[in-house]
């Protein structure tokens, strides 16, 4: 059990204009929604609002799920635990993770976080939500629920911002990395970690049944062709069988 989240820390960030829905600190976690949103959503959106899989999804789904990025492998896990460690530099650095999911990432982004820094974990998903306030809340950390499509902060806001194992589940997921870029600084960075296009993708019924579920795989440089079209040129991209990380600064 984690502690309370810092009271208003998330309050401090969120851009009121940018909001359509007053702000309501609801079970730990500031909604920025209205109860009834028109957020598109997916069969596999639909999936991630399921209190069940909040509940089993750190110790479960998540680790089953990434070993199917690499085959079975850990070049996924090993690829992460090196990402994680070089981005957060701690301190009074501002991280934004976007689908946080239930805050496992969140909390890890935090870890060396001194006064001044923050990590604001935002989701969609009320469940999600009510799992990371009660298992993964510590000091600097804060919880919001939001939409990726249209992020409720102001320009260049964040030092660094993540989106980790989600992109493809995000409807528009091009719509998602332009926000990304926006809410990141001119000295900022971006992280993303997702699917990738193998020729496993197109065996017989398998692009039907991505489309269906809402699963989405990208080409290899579709991602990196969104960042560079608004202004990120220094890309890193690894890629680890059917997944890829991305780290991009300007």
């Amino acid at each position: 059990m984690g502690n309370l989240p810092d009271p208003k820390l998330a309050e401090t960030f969120v851009d009121p204009t940018r909001v359509a829905h007053p702000p309501i600190r609801t079970h730990g976690y500031l909604d920025v929604l209205a109860p009834s949103t028109d957020e598109p959503v997916s069969l596999a959106n639909r999936f991630m609002q399921s209190p069940l899989l909040a509940a089993v999804y750190e110790r479960a789904w998540r680790p089953m799920f990434t070993r199917m990025f690499s085959y079975g492998g850990r070049g996924t896990a090993t690829v992460h635990t090196e990402l994680m460690r070089d981005i957060t530099t701690g301190g009074g650095q501002k991280i934004l993770d976007v689908a946080c999911g239930p805050g496992l990432y969140t909390r890890q982004l935090a870890t060396s976080l001194a006064d001044g820094g923050a990590c604001i974990g935002l989701d969609l998903s009320e469940p999600m939500l009510r799992r990371a306030v009660r298992d993964n809340t510590t000091d600097y950390v804060d919880y919001v629920r939001g939409s990726a499509h249209a992020l409720p902060f102001a320009d260049g806001t964040f030092d660094t911002v993540v989106c980790l194992a989600a992109l493809y589940l995000i409807p528009d997921p091009e719509q998602a990395v332009r926000e990304l870029c926006r809410v990141a600084n001119p000295a900022g960075q971006i992280a993303i970690f997702t699917s990738l296009q193998t020729p496993l993708a197109t065996l017989p019924g398998a692009e039907a049944a991505m489309r269906i579920g809402g699963f989405r795989a990208f080409g290899r440089d579709e991602i990196t062709g969104w960042l560079r079209a608004h202004g990120w040129v220094d890309i890193d991209q690894t890629l680890t069988g059917q997944g890829q990380f991305i780290r991009a600064r300007r």
